[in-house]
């Protein structure tokens, strides 16, 4: 009698954070599956010589100057799933990834489990909401739960936010405006204190929820 084994699916990781990178690590191969590659920004991502083996891609939306937005076209082009893992919550953003392509939604506040069980139901070809992510879409219907209008910007303030809404990374913009990187960090530093937000990756996020709403962006 001849026994058949099943190879374990490869997962491949993107989070510029290396500590929740190590916690994935524990979890998914505690449930069997291989992790084959890690990487922190798109750059790495779509340069990794493991990239191509992967069966899924797990994708953080904040990845330092990237936004995980981005990378979601790129690895359907490569015929690679790219489920998102974040601490974003809002429904504007959800429904904004599975726009870009992705194939599931989890996040950061949902118990191991639950990413497990995403992987999982991802890999035998259907899509997944995690239970959190399901009650935004429920609770903020498209159009709702946004946040205050912002101050006035700068034309060219303005223009960087909207780039920043596109995905575009701060050297991206940096070319786009023919301007330097630290022209960028200054507009930036002024933005965030204009929208009284935490810090680049929040103004990032802001901005992405901005472009789906074009009645809201700031002017």
């Amino acid at each position: 009698m001849s026994t058949q084994t099943t190879k374990p699916s490869r997962i491949f990781l993107v989070d510029d954070h290396d500590i929740v990178r190590k916690g994935l690590v524990m979890v998914l191969v505690q449930a069997g599956f291989v992790i084959c590659g890690q990487a922190g920004n798109i750059r790495e991502t779509l340069g990794h010589p493991e990239l191509a083996s992967a069966h899924l891609v797990i994708v953080d939306l904040s990845i330092g100057e990237d936004s995980g937005l981005e990378l979601i076209k790129p690895l359907r082009a490569r015929r690679l799933p790219a489920l998102i893992y974040s601490m974003h919550e809002d429904s504007n953003i959800v429904r904004s990834a599975f726009a870009a392509g992705a194939v599931g939604y989890v996040t950061k506040c949902e118990v191991a489990s639950c990413l497990v069980e995403a992987v999982t139901s991802v890999l035998a070809g259907n899509q997944y909401i995690s239970p959190r992510a399901g009650i935004g879409l429920v609770r903020q219907p498209m159009g709702s739960g946004l946040a205050d209008p912002a101050p006035e910007f700068s034309d060219r303030q303005q223009r960087m936010y909207e780039l920043l809404g596109e995905g575009l990374s701060a050297d991206e913009i940096a070319e786009r405006l023919h301007i330097s990187p630290r022209t960028v960090e200054s507009y930036g530093a002024r933005m965030i204190e204009k929208l009284n937000v935490s810090g680049m990756k929040e103004l990032r996020q802001r901005a992405i929820t901005d472009r789906l709403h074009p009645q809201r962006k700031p002017h």
